[in-house]
C-alpha cells in the first residue's frame, strides 16, 4: 500500500480515482499530478513502480497544498469569517447551511436529528 502525504492510498483502484482519497486532491487536479508524473490514469496503484511513486509523492509535495496544510487553511478561513460576524460566519456558528440553502424543512444533515418542540397532550 502506497503512502502518499500520510494517507494510505488502496491499492486495487486506479490511480486517478486513488489520488483522490487525500484531502485537497479532486479529480482534476489528480489527472494533472499523473499528467505531470507520465503515469498512465488507467494504471491500478498496485502495478505502479516505486519510482512512479515517489515521482507523484513530489509534485504532490511541490506543487498542491494537501491535507494538514489544506484543512487548517479551511478551518481558519471558516475561523475567519465567523470572528468578523459575517452572515455565513454566523450561519457555521449556529451550525445551519451556509450557501442559501432551505432550512425550514430540510437541511437536517447540517441540523442534526429533529427535537420536538410544544407541549404533549394532557391525559383526562
Amino acid at each position: 500500500m502506497a503512502r502518499i502525504s500520510g494517507i494510505d492510498i488502496p491499492r486495487d483502484k486506479r490511480a486517478v480515482i486513488a489520488l483522490t482519497y487525500i484531502f485537497g486532491i479532486g479529480k482534476p487536479s489528480s489527472k494533472q499530478i499523473l499528467a505531470k508524473a507520465q503515469v498512465s490514469e488507467d494504471i491500478r496503484m498496485k502495478d505502479l513502480t516505486e519510482d512512479e511513486v515517489s515521482r507523484i509523492r513530489s509534485i504532490i509535495s511541490e506543487d498542491y497544498e494537501v491535507e494538514g496544510d489544506m484543512r487548517r487553511d479551511v478551518s481558519m478561513a471558516i475561523k475567519r469569517l465567523m470572528d468578523i460576524g459575517s452572515y455565513r460566519g454566523l450561519r457555521h456558528r449556529k451550525g445551519l447551511p451556509v450557501r442559501g440553502q432551505r432550512s425550514h424543512t430540510n437541511a437536517r444533515t447540517r441540523k442534526g436529528p429533529k427535537k420536538t418542540v410544544g407541549a404533549r397532550a394532557s391525559k383526562k
